[in-house]
């Protein structure tokens, strides 16, 4: 019998790249499909607290099993941006391609081009435990954005020991090292103990 979880997005991107990582074991729902269309408060200033944050609220409203994400793009030469803010980097309307354009801008001129992907995961069980996990993808931000697969930042982002973007590589070759992959991995992990 499949194990039932929400999961608190409205992204149907995210949602089928996790369900492909959570396999056949798990029923994922997303927050439509029990009743939230509100949008979901995001008002803390770490990942950890934001993550945490989300998963609350759907376990208030739903009392169910759930889990939540919160994912950062990190680039080192822009002091950790931008982070926390990632999906609102160019404004509140969360334009990817505004918010690459953005990055790209920001990184004119600039040689170091390190960065990172880094997601936490906050789970709740239907008990109300709660229990974090972390996942993190290093690599570099590109000039030009190339590939079509993914979402968000994915385009400008060449995960190390690669040379094409995340937005080039099959899904399958993506969540096999994503930081969206790791932390779902140990959430799975946990889940499976």
């Amino acid at each position: 019998m499949k194990r039932s979880l929400v999961f608190a997005t409205g992204n149907q991107h995210k949602l089928e790249e996790v369900q492909g990582l959570l396999g056949k074991d798990f029923a994922l729902s997303c927050l439509r499909e029990v009743g939230i269309t509100e949008e979901i408060p995001e008002t803390a200033l770490t990942l950890h607290e934001n993550a945490l944050q989300k998963a609350q609220y759907v376990f208030e409203k739903c009392g169910c099993a759930c889990f939540a994400d919160d994912t950062g793009l990190e680039i080192e030469a822009l002091n950790g941006e931008p982070g926390v803010f990632s999906a609102r980097y160019a404004g509140s309307q969360k334009d990817s391609v505004a918010n690459m354009q953005l990055v790209i801008e920001k990184l004119q001129g600039v040689a170091n081009r390190k960065a990172q992907f880094r997601t936490v995961i906050a789970y709740i069980d239907a008990a109300g435990n709660e229990t974090l996990f972390e996942g993190k993808v290093e690599g570099k931000i590109i000039d030009t954005p190339t590939g079509v697969q993914g979402f968000g930042y994915d385009p400008i982002f060449v995960p190390d020991g690669y040379v094409k973007t995340f937005a080039e590589l099959p899904m399958e070759v993506k969540n096999s090292m994503s930081h969206r992959g790791r932390a779902i991995q140990k959430l799975v992990d946990f889940l499976n103990t």
